[in-house]
């Protein structure tokens, strides 16, 4: 059984949008998971009683509904608001109390579409970080044309050490094998050539470093071997990066496939003939992505996530927590 606390209050289209995804979770979640809605009850409960009234399918989630576990918080930590804002500033926020829920045994994931920065800040000082770990990092998965890699750092750290991006190759790792099924997962160090001398110094060392790290790595990739999956020594699954190199690649990516599906509608294809095509290239069926090396779960989800992608959001935070991943980060950093 799992408890999965839901940032009722999170992201710029909260509170409809998170619990339209928690109505949806609950038609896919068994009887033995219970979703925590953590905000200000009132709005939570109109908003939810709304949604009830409205669905067609009213009586039969109305039951599934009745075992959601509504928590209040009083306070929301808006999207302009400084990380520090939810350890010191707002501590009765949605986001701080249901990222408390986790450390007091309470709850086994959360998961949230508001302020990143705030969710990475009271996810490490909450949760804390796994032994050997000096920073968390956000892993973010990308379709591909043979199967979806994982990507990290995402985002949560703009500089990295080398031994960094080896902490991250280790929590990627796990992911790989715990969430996408890996056997054993292959790795890949982005870079601006395949060479091991290619890259900035600490892209180097590090390439080093993973050589003897015990992991399945293949050497550094290149962007273009991203969209394929695959470089020429074979499939990725893993690709390791600092955060800034990793932001900027996740927002270029996500403004591909918009960009493709307008020009093929302007030459009269429609999404229908697209059909799966449409459908890999999704971000909402991938949800969230996880903070790597907290201990705990804590997904992360885009501040305008749909109800569908929080909705994702939850399954993979049931699916960490299901699969003991934070337990298997813990043994894959144990020296």
């Amino acid at each position: 059984m799992a408890r999965i606390a839901l940032d009722a209050m999170g992201g710029d289209l909260a509170p409809a949008a998170p619990v339209a995804a928690a109505l949806l979770a609950a038609r896919e979640l068994g009887a033995g998971h219970t979703l925590q809605l953590v905000g200000r009850t009132a709005a939570v409960r109109e908003q939810l009683d709304a949604q009830l009234a409205a669905a067609a399918d009213r009586d039969t989630l109305s039951a599934a509904a009745a075992r959601f576990e509504l928590i209040d918080a009083p306070d929301v930590i808006e999207m302009t608001d400084k990380p520090s804002v939810a350890i010191r500033g707002k501590p009765n926020s949605s986001m701080a109390v249901g990222i408390r829920l986790q450390a007091e045994g309470k709850s086994d994931a959360f998961v949230s579409a508001g302020n990143t920065g705030a969710q990475m800040a009271a996810s490490t000082f909450v949760l804390r970080l796994h032994e050997g770990l000096t920073r968390p990092a956000i892993a973010t998965v990308f379709p591909t044309a043979r199967q979806p890699v994982v990507v990290l750092d995402a985002g949560a750290n703009v500089d990295c050490s080398a031994k960094e991006l080896v902490q991250f190759a280790r929590l990627g790792s796990v992911y790989a094998r715990d969430i996408l099924g890996r056997a054993d997962p292959a790795v890949g160090l982005l870079s601006i050539g395949e060479e091991p001398e290619k890259g900035n110094a600490a892209v180097k060392e590090a390439h080093q470093l993973l050589l003897g790290a015990g992991l399945n790595f293949i050497g550094n990739v290149e962007g273009r071997d991203i969209p394929h999956g695959a470089c020429d020594r074979g499939p990725v699954d893993v690709v390791v990066c600092d955060g800034f190199t990793g932001n900027v690649l996740l927002k270029f990516y996500e403004s591909v496939a918009p960009m493709l599906f307008g020009m093929l509608a302007k030459a009269g294809v429609t999404r229908e003939q697209l059909g799966a095509v449409v459908h890999a290239m999704d971000y909402a069926k991938y949800g969230g992505a996880p903070l790597l090396g907290v201990k705990g779960v804590s997904i992360i989800c885009h501040g305008k996530s749909s109800p569908e992608a929080i909705k994702n959001g939850i399954l993979a935070g049931l699916r960490a927590v299901e699969s003991g991943m934070s337990r298997h980060i813990e043994e894959q950093l144990a020296p």
